[in-house]
């Protein structure tokens, strides 16, 4: 009998041992909002430190050639949840203002998110942020497999309870008031509207409220201090089983919104349009150094799969953002508006400091974080799981082909070639040699572009009609 007791004694520390490598993960996907390929540190930007982000992104494989599915917010999101090309099933075009509010418009219910699944399989699953993909009851993200829900259902919303107290406000406006061309500054210097995009400012805030669960919340904080507060609640809740967590931020997106205490940092920066952004920016950054500082406190990190990324690029004209050394911005299917930065941070499987030029979509953290938890990757997907460039970046390509399509709009990406079209000319690039798409070379290579139209064209076909417009 002690003899047996020995043994039962001498094998028990396997037995943890074993139950830790087959322990499911945590799944942390952090997504900034509208933030521009060239503005971290880590992606060239030199202008506003970001060294909390830099940090993170340095302690695992940072994608140079990461992509989304769409230049916009919504469409973008609705393939990084379900790990597929959102024009699989009609969700093309950006639902804004009331159309968010029209039914049968969102991600379309038959379709399962990355949270029905990890769900299913005993995940705590979390979404505190931004949703925009429908406002209406049916998809409302506690009946798309999230448990929690703290955010809002739209395109955006305001930052601060109320705009130019304890702020920075900068706005879009096609008239100025007293007949003002250019810009108009209120006489404290808090609220500046500008006409310079000759559109005016959406209102956010109308039928948008922030929500926990499906109760309106009276919030009284920034909002990126808010989603910041929640997440980490999150966490903390989230230690007896693994948990998901969607950290969708709307920063940097607008209404543009600078807290005094980061405005003051960049008071170096003249133009005050471009001082807004990197107060907003730098607020982000500091929210994720929080959010690591928390998860280490709980003892979370090594057991955390983190992402990070951009929805799409950054809207230039409209936030100062740079997509440097990218052509174009959000909207456009240049590489401006689709490359964006694009990381993972996964104690024990990527090496610290990685540096991956092999192209990735968004789709494939779908099914890097379903294929983490232990399941299989679903027969639809156009995902690929990243964890053999994660093991070794210099593999070959996961895809043979990437394609976008957005109306009238396409674009396709094979190993270094870019076929390109906004309305009816085709163009290509070589994006090895000319990252920013200055020198058109489809008039030198007229059998390589028919033979990619014509692949563009095939894959269009496979591709559902847009549900809306």
């Amino acid at each position: 009998m002690k003899s047996l007791i020995f043994f039962a004694l001498l094998f028990l520390p396997l037995v943890g041992l074993q139950a830790a490598d087959t322990k499911k993960p945590n799944i942390l996907f952090i997504v900034a909002d509208d933030l521009g390929y060239g503005e971290l540190g880590c992606y060239g930007g030199n202008g506003i430190p970001t060294p909390n982000i830099d940090r993170l992104i340095a302690k695992g494989a940072r994608f140079t050639d990461g992509y989304v599915t769409a230049p916009f917010c919504a469409a973008s999101r609705a393939a990084l949840l379900t790990g597929r090309y959102q024009t699989s099933f009609g969700f093309e075009f950006n639902p804004i203002g009331s159309k968010n509010l029209q039914p049968g418009i969102g991600l379309p219910v038959g379709i399962p998110t990355v949270a029905d699944r990890l769900r299913t399989a005993g995940y705590h699953t979390g979404l505190v942020g931004k949703w925009h993909l429908g406002g209406t009851a049916p998809f409302h993200p506690q009946q798309r497999g999230f448990d929690e829900f703290f955010g809002f259902l739209h395109e955006g919303h305001y930052f601060e309870p109320q705009p130019g107290k304890g702020n920075t406000t900068w706005l879009r406006r096609k008239n100025l008031p007293d007949g003002a061309m250019g810009r108009w500054t209120s006489p404290d210097g808090r609220l500046i509207l500008s006409d310079h995009l000759k559109s005016d400012e959406p209102e956010y805030n109308k039928d948008n409220p922030i929500l926990r669960g499906n109760v309106v919340v009276n919030e009284p904080s920034n909002l990126t201090d808010a989603f910041t507060r929640e997440a980490m609640d999150f966490f903390d809740r989230s230690k007896e089983k693994p948990f998901f967590l969607y950290l969708a931020y709307n920063a940097v997106h607008s209404p543009m919104q600078g807290t005094d205490a980061h405005m003051k940092r960049f008071k170096e920066i003249p133009d005050v349009h471009r001082r807004v952004f990197a107060a907003m920016l730098t607020h982000l950054d500091e929210s994720v150094g929080k959010l690591m500082a928390k998860l280490d406190a709980n003892g979370q990190t090594e057991n955390t799969l983190i992402v990070f990324l951009s929805d799409n690029g950054g809207p230039t004209r409209e936030l100062t953002s740079s997509n440097h050394p990218l052509r174009g911005e959000k909207g456009q299917l240049l590489e401006g508006g689709i490359r964006i930065p694009f990381a993972i941070t996964w104690p024990g499987v990527t090496k610290p400091g990685t540096i991956i030029k092999t192209p990735a979509i968004a789709t494939d953290l779908a099914v890097t974080a379903l294929a983490a938890a232990g399941l299989d990757r679903h027969t639809d997907a156009d995902g690929k799981d990243l964890r053999s460039l994660l093991a070794s970046p210099s593999a070959g390509p996961l895809h043979e082909t990437l394609f976008w399509r957005v109306g009238k709009n396409a674009a396709l990406r094979t190993g270094k070639w870019k076929l390109f079209r906004a309305g009816a000319r085709w163009e290509l690039y070589d994006l090895e040699a000319d990252p920013s798409e200055s020198q058109d070379v489809a008039a030198g290579n007229k059998e390589l572009t028919k033979t990619l139209v014509e692949r563009w064209e095939a894959w269009s076909k496979t591709q559902a009609e847009p549900l809306w417009r």
